[in-house]
């Protein structure tokens, strides 16, 4: 885990870097996806919506892609 997200999970304080990649707006998780997911281990795909303030249809899309992808590169691995 970053250091920032240790910080904060230390100190108990929401994170303040809304320029960090690992930034959400939700105050829950201290707006830090790494400590969403430190808390909450396995989400489902309606959860993750709501932390990223995006449609579970949306977060459907990006998960299809990413297995798509992921896909391709298991293949062209085993050749």
């Amino acid at each position: 885990m970053r250091k920032c997200a240790t910080k904060c999970m230390k100190e108990n304080v929401s994170c303040r870097e809304s320029g960090c990649r690992m930034w959400i707006d939700y105050e829950d998780d201290h707006n830090c996806a790494l400590i969403a997911i430190e808390k909450n281990g396995d989400m489902t795909l309606h959860e993750v919506a709501e932390r990223l303030n995006i449609s579970y249809v949306r977060v459907k899309q990006i998960q299809d892609k990413t297995l798509q992808k992921v896909g391709k590169r298991m293949l062209a691995v085993q050749h």
